[in-house]
């Protein structure tokens, strides 16, 4: 009796071993689902973020290579202008400096890239600074990005507004010789709404903190004529 006592004794311990590790074997594979999960979710997550932020846009065909900007002119140095539409420190470099970037174009030695940023939309409640970005590179589809963005500064609203309506634009685009209709409908239709937030996460990853910045072969300097003109000849 005593032997049959203790071999269901050890039969109990054998069944509770073989329990346990039934249940140590499940609690294993569940972190490992759970964590190949979480994996995947981060992997898809990323992947619809970068198709978003990164690839989600429609930029002018008139874009350089990374779609950031729209370049003038061909001369060896190339000069980088992050600008926001709406900045008034902008529209004062646009009027002490901007005289002296066309020089420059005119002459061939440079290659003006201007990236038209859109990072004061909350000083607007129509977020002007995107719909002025968006609505230039309608304006580089007609081929006068530069005539149209020095019109936007002079006719720029004040910040804390609504900024200027969307006829309006597209008025003052066709002030500089825009086709009012293929113009007024890529402006109506918002065609280039989404590329000022590519413009401006790039400019962003760049370093670009504030605007104006200009950048010249890649180096940033002052916002003047005379230190601009003295490292496109230090560059060249």
């Amino acid at each position: 009796m005593s032997r049959r006592v203790e071999q269901k004794k050890a039969a109990r311990v054998v069944r509770e071993q073989l329990a346990r590790e039934r249940r140590r074997q499940r609690t294993l594979w569940t972190s490992v689902i759970a964590a190949v999960a979480l994996v995947l979710a981060g992997l898809i997550g990323w992947t619809v973020y970068q198709t978003q932020r990164s690839d989600g846009y429609t930029a002018p065909a008139a874009a350089v290579a990374d779609d950031t900007g729209i370049a003038s002119g061909d001369g060896p140095v190339t000069v980088d202008l992050y600008a926001d539409f709406l900045c008034p420190a902008c529209r004062q470099f646009e009027e002490q400096v901007g005289p002296t970037l066309d020089q420059l174009v005119d002459d061939g030695s440079i290659t003006l890239v201007f990236h038209p940023v859109a990072i004061l939309d909350r000083l607007s409640s129509t977020a002007y600074s995107t719909r002025a970005a968006a609505a230039s590179g309608c304006a580089a589809d007609g081929g006068t990005f530069h005539e149209y963005a020095a019109a936007l500064y002079e006719q720029q609203p004040a910040e804390g507004g609504p900024g200027l309506t969307d006829e309006q634009l597209i008025e003052i685009g066709t002030g500089v010789g825009l086709d009012a209709t293929s113009f007024g409908q890529c402006v109506q239709d918002g065609t280039y709404h989404s590329w000022p937030e590519h413009v401006t996460e790039q400019a962003s990853r760049a370093g670009v903190t504030g605007t104006p910045t200009v950048l010249v072969a890649g180096e940033r300097v002052t916002n003047s004529a005379d230190a601009i003109v003295a490292a496109v000849e230090a560059a060249g």
